[in-house]
């Protein structure tokens, strides 16, 4: 009886022992999917080395950040996103890098209400607001913010006429449909249209078409270093207009790229493009350096890239909100803490991060205004803000 007695003691310890830190251990999931290899590699490699700069520890609970690779492929994006809920499960999904993976994961995750906040730019992957893109938030300034900063240079230097040459993809397909909207705003003819993928070697035909349209200047809407193919092809052609970019080519990379072919375009980027150079009454700036040195003590002098701060900007979000989610009494792992956590992103407000400062609504998933923007010109081979333009 005594040796009964002792054996089912020392089963039911064994028992405590294997349940309690199962308690005590959940963890909140971070699933992260990222281009960290493929065309979009310049953007997905500083997101990826910025996730090992983001806290392990928010208010007390574990985080985890599992990351994976989608090769800049969009099915293998919605892959990455499947396993990261069904197997991993995940508490919110962060990526991917580019739009169309961006907007192939809005299905998926809003299919098994798990929160997203995307690190791509196109406003249609949090606009319009539905039932499928409550679940959906991105970092990234809204290309319409940005177009808008553009057509207001335009106007200002005079030009009339406007060549564009963009990605054959969603990101190209969504800057086109914005910027010809702003261009006529202000009076800009944006007649002359060409398209490259991501991948092309060549853009001599495009390029050719362009200049012989003769537009006042010319955008550019391609994202990380293949954005510096059509650059270097219109100098190499001869053409004397302004060449403006997105602020997808806002990346170190892309100038080692593109060399002296990149001197004097002209684009709208975040303010950690150039923080340093902000005046210090700037409410981003204090953010966006402390990002910077964070990176670039890793990474060495100069690695910095928005790219990375649009990574680290989502993870600023996932610590504001982790502690108003933890405060509803749900638990990590359950349906209840991943509706509890979109709710919390949804309401952060005044969060300055490395880019702009987050005002989140229901029916404005991206939450930036104007202190999100800066419009840059490359001089002597270094980004410098143009606070006149």
């Amino acid at each position: 009886m005594t040796r009964h007695k002792a054996t089912t003691s020392a089963r039911l310890a064994v028992a405590l022992v294997l349940a309690f830190p199962l308690a005590i251990m959940a963890q909140v999931k971070v699933g992260v999917t990222l281009s960290t290899t493929g065309p979009a590699a310049s953007l997905g490699i500083p997101e990826r080395n910025t996730v090992a700069l983001l806290p392990t520890e928010v208010a007390g609970q574990k985080i985890e950040y599992i990351i994976l690779d989608d090769a800049t492929d969009t099915t293998q994006a919605v892959k990455n996103t499947r396993k990261l809920i069904t197997e991993d499960k995940v508490d919110v999904v962060v990526g991917t890098s580019v739009v169309p993976g961006s907007l192939a994961m809005i299905d998926v995750v809003s299919e098994a209400k798990v929160p997203m906040i995307s690190v791509a730019a196109s406003a249609r992957i949090v606009a319009p607001m539905d039932e499928k893109r409550r679940w959906v938030f991105k970092t990234p300034q809204n290309d319409v913010l940005m177009a808008s900063a553009l057509a207001d240079v335009m106007k200002k230097k005079g030009y009339k006429t406007l060549g564009f040459i963009g990605f054959a993809d969603a990101y190209g397909d969504g800057w086109l449909a914005v910027m010809k909207d702003a261009a006529a705003k202000q009076g800009i003819a944006l007649d002359t249209v060409e398209k490259y993928a991501r991948n092309d070697t060549s853009v001599t035909g495009q390029v050719l078409k362009l200049i012989a349209a003769k537009p006042d200047a010319i955008l550019i809407a391609g994202a990380g270093t293949p954005a510096a193919l059509p650059q270097k092809e219109l100098i190499a052609r001869g053409y004397t207009g302004q060449i403006f970019q997105t602020h997808g080519a806002a990346n170190n990379d892309v100038l080692r790229v593109c060399g002296k072919d990149c001197e004097g375009m002209i684009l709208p980027a975040g303010p950690l493009l150039v923080a340093a150079q902000l005046p210090d009454t700037n409410v981003v700036k204090a953010s966006a350096l402390e990002y910077t040195q964070k990176y670039e003590k890793i990474n060495g002098p100069g690695s910095i890239s928005t790219f990375g701060g649009h990574m680290w900007d989502a993870g600023q979000l996932i610590v504001a909100a982790v502690p108003v989610a933890l405060n509803t009494g749900a638990k990590p792992g359950t349906p209840e803490f991943r509706a509890a956590l979109r709710d919390a992103i949804e309401n952060i407000k005044n969060l300055a991060v490395s880019q702009g400062v987050f005002n989140m609504t229901p029916t404005d998933h991206s939450g930036f205004d104007e202190r999100s923007r800066v419009m840059v010109k490359v001089e002597n081979g270094k980004w410098v803000v143009q606070p006149n333009l």
